[in-house]
């Protein structure tokens, strides 16, 4: 079994891979103040749950934004798999021609997104991860990654309006009821849901109109499925991409 990790600005989503069949997937929140023999217990814990022994998992990846963190749980993986997982990162096989000013500065999780979408879609594609921040990638034919955008997330803006207001209160997300509505609950979930999916809609008209042609948009992260059939575009939902493209990179890179 491979055990792949991906370490995100609010949570490491983990499962555990055979033979590109994932049989399991978990979260931990990301938390700087940890150890890395307390994620190596967490690690532990999640195995015993899903009824995999230690002696199960033959190996490790690793993608991760958060720098402090990965330390820690890279260290406690080690102590888990009994040997330094695989990392993604610079110098890592990934199949793309980033054509970015700085192309090792690209956050590793957005390769790992695109490299999966590449497994099952047809570029150009347009590949947008909602999650802390909501991020646009643009592939063209040839698996050339040519950039995109970085949006707040739809959570940090709900967040920054609650807590930089007076009178405005916290809300849960929810599809809204109306565009135009009739109290500060309903006005807030409306601006934040509507808006955010009126943003997708032109984000993609004006990524398409530059690269002069239609492209297939698909939406991962775990806002898309609320966002997603808000929106006007067609728009295909696949949340099953960071864990398949961590797998891809794993088989890419092992030493055979």
């Amino acid at each position: 079994m491979l055990l792949a990790i991906d370490i995100g600005n609010t949570h490491i989503v983990l499962g555990g891979i055979v033979e590109g069949t994932v049989q399991f997937e978990a979260r931990l929140a990301t938390d700087l103040r940890r150890t890395a023999d307390q994620y190596w217990l967490d690690l532990k814990s999640i195995l015993c749950e899903y009824g995999v022994g230690p002696g199960e998992v033959s190996d490790c990846i690793i993608s991760s934004v958060v720098p402090p963190v990965f330390n820690e749980v890279c260290r406690g993986a080690e102590r888990v798999v009994g040997k330094r997982p695989m990392v993604v990162a610079p110098g890592l096989k990934t199949g793309l021609n980033i054509q970015m000013d700085v192309p090792s500065k690209v956050g590793s999780d957005r390769i790992v997104a695109v490299v999966a979408a590449l497994d099952r879609y047809k570029p150009p594609l347009i590949l947008i991860d909602m999650g802390t921040a909501t991020t646009i990638e643009v592939v063209t034919e040839g698996n050339h990654y040519i950039g995109g955008c970085i949006i707040p997330g739809v959570g940090v803006s709900l967040e920054a309006v609650t807590t930089q207001t007076a009178q405005l209160p916290g809300i849960q997300l929810g599809k809204p009821g109306k565009v135009i509505g009739k109290n500060t609950e309903d006005c807030m979930r409306s601006g934040v849901m509507y808006g955010a999916a009126a943003m997708l809609d032109g984000m993609l008209d004006r990524v398409e109109e530059e690269l002069g042609r239609p492209a297939t948009a698909i939406a991962t992260g775990g806002i898309a499925k609320l966002i997603v059939p808000l929106c006007r575009r067609r728009i295909t939902v696949d949340d099953g991409l960071l864990l398949k493209g961590l797998y891809i990179l794993y088989q890419k890179n092992r030493k055979k």
